[in-house]
């Protein structure tokens, strides 16, 4: 006997705030799927419906993000100090305030939230000076992010009033193609480097959902499952052409991707990149 899984208005509503889909939507999606809510989402997207895709992206409500590099520019830093309300993330001495905690991950080249913590600025822990911060300002504050990454050069991007940060890896010092594929990331947000860089089970779990969909379109009805199988593999196509850096339009100039934008640049190539950014 199978149990009915009750669902609730706040899962309802998380539904709707990660896919942009409808009350009743979501409603019907969480239903049939048991409250399985990455199943839900796969659910509405077989039924059609346009949903926001999956990101890589760290989240947080509201806060600064600084990215650094250290002086050899081999290593990279991004930090999220988050905060309650945008009057605070916008306020001049919070924004200092974090930048002074980011500057302390790269002088002592941290590799983690909890090692970033217990250094020491100033005779105080990080701990303790963002506690500090808590009861002058009234509003919870932590480190909700941390990042780094490291390569023969790394560059950094911050965007939007430190709403996002970028760091990208290359294989060599090359500071205007970092500089210009940290803003390619930042505008246009690949899910990965290439096709190869994205695994395994999220390229089946597309196929899927492209083939699902396409069996349920009655222009398809009749059709062999060969041929839709090859006109999937065309639209899987696509979604790599769109959401892997090296084969996006590169954002300055759409007559080419972005692999070829760094050939040009003297055969660069990106080792990996970070993506972090308010909600």
């Amino acid at each position: 006997m199978s149990t009915t899984v009750a669902i609730t208005a706040a899962e309802i509503n998380k539904l709707r705030q990660a896919t942009g889909a409808g009350m009743m939507d979501c409603r019907k999606a969480l239903t049939e799927t048991n409250g399985d809510f990455e199943a839900a989402i796969d659910w509405l997207r077989k039924q059609g419906q346009k949903v926001a895709a999956k990101r890589s992206d760290r989240e947080a409500k509201e806060g600064v993000i600084i990215a650094k590099t250290s002086v050899d520019n081999k290593t990279g830093f991004v930090v999220c100090i988050s905060c309650e309300t945008d009057f605070v993330s916008k306020n001049a001495d919070f924004v200092a305030f974090a930048t002074s905690i980011a500057d302390a991950a790269v002088s002592n080249n941290v590799k983690s939230a909890e090692e970033l913590n217990e250094v020491v600025i100033n005779g105080a822990k990080v701990a303790d000076l963002i506690n500090d911060k808590l009861a002058a300002i009234g509003e919870k504050i932590g480190i909700a992010k941390f990042d780094r990454i490291e390569a023969p050069y790394v560059a950094s991007y911050i965007h939007g009033a430190n709403r996002m940060g970028v760091l990208v890896g290359l294989n060599k010092e090359a500071a205007e193609a970092g500089k210009d594929v940290a803003m390619q990331i930042a505008a246009m947000n690949p899910l990965a480097v290439d096709a190869n860089s994205i695994p395994a089970d999220v390229v089946e779990r597309e196929r899927a959902i492209v083939v699902e969909t396409m069996k349920a379109d009655p222009k398809m009805t009749g059709k062999p499952d060969e041929m839709i199988a090859k006109i999937a593999e065309g639209k899987l196509n696509a979604f790599f052409k769109e959401n892997t850096l090296l084969a996006q339009a590169f954002v300055k100039d759409g007559s080419i991707n972005v692999e070829a934008y760094l050939k040009s640049a003297g055969d660069v190539t990106v080792t990996e990149f970070r993506r972090v950014a308010l909600g």
